[in-house]
């Protein structure tokens, strides 16, 4: 098992939560409307204790079987987010489990997740992946897709759609600066078009949140710059998360 220092994870929330306070400040937004998601995925309970004990209260998880194992060692308080690319034969083993879903990617998933929801009792709370910069190897609406279907989308009376994540192309944290723009551009056009709300813009990770922060963010998922490199590493197009 990977040795680390309880220490080390509590230094490094205490300089991700000044780097966001920095970032909200620049931007002249409150950092009380920013929202750290630590992303835990591949990281085991005892890192997981840590963060908690270091003051933070929530986590991602990208793999439902990995969360389902984790979760249950953890005190009952902790909160837990579904930042990864939820597969339709998991969505009811992962509906009880998590507060958000970052990723609903198509409306055949929303439409299964509504389904299984009625069948459960349950009335998740999502955001509407988008796939901004219109990349092959990603998932997630395009941006035409999200207006074509939000209509649609709206009708399920099961879920609780309250706003859009997206992950830009790998590149500089200036690079990313023009998808959040988008992201957030887009939610605004969708919420007057559909007169809904949408408080929630879920983008930005540990090399780019501060960016995120500054065209709007309300979400940012960062695991790296608080639990160090993840105990296996896969393509950050694959999730939600870095």
């Amino acid at each position: 098992m990977e040795k680390f220092d309880v220490d080390d994870i509590g230094q490094n929330l205490k300089r991700v939560r000044s780097q966001i306070m920095e970032a909200a400040g620049k931007c002249g937004r409150s950092p009380e409307e920013i929202e750290l998601v630590a992303i835990s995925k591949t990281h085991e309970a005892e890192k997981v204790r840590a963060a908690l004990d270091a003051g933070q209260p929530l986590f991602g998880e990208s793999r439902v079987q990995e969360a389902r194992a984790k979760i249950p060692l953890l005190p009952s308080s902790t909160r837990w987010h579904f930042v990864g690319r939820l597969q339709k034969n998991k969505i009811r083993h992962a509906l009880p489990l998590f507060e958000l879903f970052h990723s609903v990617d198509s409306f055949e998933l929303a439409r299964d997740m509504n389904r299984i929801a009625e069948e459960e009792g349950l009335h998740p709370r999502v955001l509407l992946e988008v796939n901004v910069a219109g990349e092959g190897s990603k998932i997630g609406f395009a941006p035409d897709s999200v207006r074509a279907n939000m209509e649609k989308l709206l009708e399920l009376p099961r879920l609780s759609i309250e706003g859009l994540m997206t992950i830009p192309p790998l590149g500089e944290a200036e690079a990313s600066r023009k998808y959040f723009s988008a992201l957030r551009d887009l939610r605004d056009q969708i919420s007057k078009e559909f007169q809904v709300n949408l408080p929630q813009l879920s983008m930005g990770m540990s090399d780019d949140f501060a960016v995120a922060i500054e065209e709007g963010a309300t979400l940012v998922r960062v695991g790296t710059a608080i639990f160090g490199q993840r105990t296996s590493a896969r393509h950050r197009s694959e999730s939600g998360a870095e």
